[in-house]
């Protein structure tokens, strides 16, 4: 990417992951395909297979692993420029059990550690990433680290500040966390600095401790985001803005689920494209909803996302 104006901007670990061939428990299974995993990835792959220009902060080690997910994602045409590669640790792995009628798969973490857990504020060179007009941040980075957590926050306090957008997937990952209380305050005030706060129903109540769309809507308008879209799964999804849009947008009909993992990245593709091309709420949730019917009818967390010329002229 050379010194002009890019589109968006992302942050956060990326993963080989390796997939069961077969269903079956992890234990028995024998033969796996190599993939990626990364929700901050899947969403600048899936932003870059529209044509938009997307960055990439992150780190990698200098394994196997490492040179895979960076050839993989450079092959998306994404700025790795400034994805470091650190020779004294590891690159993060995950091993995934092979969905069935769309049920959650198995999955086992190998990441503790990894290069992309030292993620910090020094990895935010502001002359570079302001070249963007948007960054998408996810609730998975500040989980890994409070350094990782203090980087993702500067940069989306640096885009809001400038005038540029900001987007926010909570994304939870308990797991990752110390507490729950931990995960909601922490993101919570992540989100003041969002633009766009893309939560799910489900973590929409968690967080907030509000039950309906438009009450989990409020809750961050109150602290400051522009517009708030609830994802809601085959119903669709629910935004409300600042502007006093409010309205519902019904899923589209999927024939077979395969595999649900990476459905939320898909749909927030839909939401930011569409918002950065200028269109309005209403086409935006169609273009969610039919990318993220998409990415559950594949194997695979990014597979299922389209390029340009594959999505319909109304969406």
């Amino acid at each position: 990417m050379n010194a002009s104006a890019f589109d968006v901007l992302s942050i956060g670990e990326t993963m080989a992951m390796l997939v069961a061939d077969a269903p079956g428990p992890l234990a028995q299974a024998q033969h796996f395909s190599k993939r990626l995993a990364g929700a901050d990835t899947n969403v600048a792959i899936g932003l870059a297979r529209l044509g938009l220009r997307v960055g990439w902060i992150s780190r990698l080690g200098t394994d196997s692993f490492g040179a895979y997910v960076r050839a993989s994602i450079e092959a998306e045409g994404i700025d790795t420029s400034q994805v470091e590669t650190d020779p004294t640790r590891s690159t993060g792995f995950m091993l995934k059990t092979r969905s069935v009628d769309g049920r959650d798969p198995a999955i086992e973490y190998y990441r503790r550690g990894s290069a992309a857990s030292q993620l910090d504020p020094q990895h935010f060179d502001a002359a570079w990433a302001l070249q963007a007009r948007h960054v998408h941040a996810t609730g998975i980075t500040p989980a890994l680290s409070p350094a990782a957590c203090e980087l993702v926050a500067l940069a989306m306090r640096s885009f809001r500040s400038s005038g540029r957008s900001v987007s926010f997937d909570p994304n939870l990952r308990p797991t990752l966390w110390p507490d729950t209380a931990t995960m909601r305050d922490t993101l919570n005030a992540l989100s003041a600095h969002a633009d766009w706060v893309l939560p799910g129903i489900e973590e929409g109540r968690l967080l907030t401790g509000r039950d309906t769309p438009d009450a989990i809507a409020d809750f961050y308008l109150e602290r400051g985001a522009r517009a708030v879209v609830v994802k809601l799964g085959a119903d669709g999804a629910h935004v409300r803005t600042a502007e006093g849009v409010s309205l519902h947008v019904p899923g589209e009909v999927v024939p077979v689920i395969v595999d649900t993992v990476g459905a939320g990245d898909a749909f927030a593709v839909g939401i930011i494209s569409a918002r950065l091309e200028g269109r309005s709420w209403p086409d935006a949730l169609r273009r969610a909803n039919w990318i993220a019917s998409r990415a559950l009818q594949v194997v695979g967390d990014m597979e299922g996302l389209p390029m340009r010329h594959a999505l319909p002229a109304t969406y």
